[in-house]
């Protein structure tokens, strides 16, 4: 059987090597361990990446390659995951129990088996990337220089040309806008009834705020522009009420291996993000578990208020919401976007609750609001729980939601350049949503205010000059 099988094993590495050769020649020297029984294709492998600049080590199974592993801590480590001696998953456990001695190496599992249980399996014993044969040269080449940071082994140098590289304008869209429940119908279609999602591009990055049902239009969207490329994006949770989390199980770009998909979020009251997450998709809720979606989820609880998603600056501020709720201000190149989706004002709701003026509570609240308004100030876009009208908001104090004149009113104290309503209550039709619109801008004009104001609705795109100008580039649904 061994003989009847090294031929088309041959053809495939020498296959594979034609390929590779195609592919541009840097140099560098970091190391890479190659652990995979296949010699025909490890050979391949080894002779590409060596004249790309990397030093290669080469190994027929798993303990072989631990033990090279333990001695030369390659920065990197390709393995095979079915393998005599010592398969792929045990590898993995093996270098991560050691990680002191491997800090830094990054392992990726290669493998002709696309089983999503294998996958997930790969990643809880260590594995950084999973890779299946037969391996796609450019992908290759692509992903060492994601996890290494380099391009082909060697660092990128910032452009010779005394000229600043053109600076694309970030971009948002609005794919879900309503509040706690989606809500079909001829009544909703020209805002939309699908629950909070907004795609923010900005700065070579793309960020998903929420994951309401607005993120499965969006997902079939990304699907039909990538083709075949591979998907990387990042989810920010403000936080896990349903109508914020309960698109996700439909979201198609998490059901396809070459996609690499980032959750970030906070703890909640109760129980981790993740658990949280994936606790809506257990038997008898969903037919698919978390786990078993194939593509690379990773999900991750944020303890900072003050992170960077790529090369953006993004805080984070806790809001007055049931439960655990925080906001986003994305510092792009072009501007901030500021998301508020859940928020109740501290002022308004201690006012209407106060028995005196001297309440010390509506002090505190006072204090509380000029937090949040130094956290939205000069942002070009605020996207901002506007619910409800002062009358309605009378009779829904201490929902966590913000009544519309509030809210213009905190975007002109922080000069803001233009605002969206969001979160439209469900029980509002489009009739009703365009009257608040034309309500905030007559609170706006009072003020002799310059500040935008409109209603976020689905397929509604913004563009943000780089200049800081946003300009509103398409509405049609």
């Amino acid at each position: 059987m061994l003989e009847m099988l090294q031929p088309t094993s041959l053809s495939t590495g020498l296959s594979f090597l034609r390929k590779l050769q195609k592919l541009p020649i840097n140099t560098g020297m970091k190391t890479v361990l190659i652990i995979d029984d296949d010699r025909a294709l490890r050979g391949a492998l080894a002779t590409w990446l060596r004249g790309t600049g990397w030093k290669v080590l080469e190994a027929e199974d798993g303990d072989m390659g631990l033990q090279l592993a333990s001695e030369y801590q390659p920065e990197v480590v390709l393995c095979d995951l079915l393998m005599p001696r010592c398969n792929g998953f045990q590898v993995c456990r093996a270098i991560r129990q050691q990680q002191n001695s491997h800090p830094h190496t990054k392992i990726v599992v290669t493998t002709g088996s696309s089983y999503a249980t294998d996958r997930v399996i790969a990643f809880e014993a260590g594995a950084d990337e999973y890779l299946l044969k037969p391996i796609v040269p450019s992908d290759l080449s692509r992903l060492l220089d994601r996890i290494t940071h380099v391009n082909g082994g060697k660092e990128t140098a910032p452009p010779k040309s005394k000229e600043k590289p053109r600076q694309e304008a970030a971009r948002l869209k609005f794919w879900g806008v309503r509040g706690s429940i989606p809500t079909p119908g001829k009544d909703t279609v020209f805002y939309g009834g699908n629950t909070p999602c907004v795609e923010v591009r900005a700065d070579g990055e793309m960020i998903v705020l929420d994951a309401g049902t607005g993120i499965r239009p969006l997902g079939l969207a990304l699907t039909s522009e990538f083709g075949d490329k591979p998907i990387h994006l990042t989810i920010l949770i403000t936080h896990t009420h349903w109508d914020h989390i309960q698109g996700f199980p439909f979201f198609v770009p998490a059901y396809n291996a070459k996609n690499q998909i980032t959750m970030l979020g906070y703890e909640g009251a109760r129980q981790g993000l993740e658990s949280t997450v994936s606790s809506q998709m257990e038997s008898p809720y969903f037919p698919i578990t978390l786990r078993q979606m194939p593509g690379n989820i990773v999900i991750q609880e944020l303890k900072d208020m003050e992170f960077s998603v790529g090369k953006i600056g993004v805080q984070a501020q806790l809001l007055n919401h049931p439960g655990i709720c925080a906001g986003y201000r994305l510092n792009t190149s072009s501007g901030a976007v500021c998301y508020l989706p859940d928020i109740e004002l501290y002022q308004p709701q201690r006012q209407t609750n106060a028995t005196s003026a001297s309440d010390t509570g509506v002090e505190f609240a006072s204090e509380q609001d000029l937090k949040l308004i130094d956290f939205i100030r000069d942002a070009e876009i605020l996207i901002i729980d506007s619910q409800y009208d002062a009358q309605e908001y009378k009779t829904h104090v201490g929902w966590g939601h913000s009544c519309v004149e509030d809210s213009v009113k905190l975007a002109i104290k922080a000069n803001v350049k233009r605002m969206f309503l969001f979160h439209h209550d469900p029980g509002h039709n489009d009739e009703q949503i365009s009257r608040l619109v034309a309500l905030a801008r007559s609170v706006a004009a009072r003020f002799n205010s310059t500040l935008s104001i409109e209603a976020a609705r689905e397929g509604l795109e913004v563009a943000l000059k780089p200049k800081g100008a946003a300009e509103a580039v398409g509405g049609a649904r």
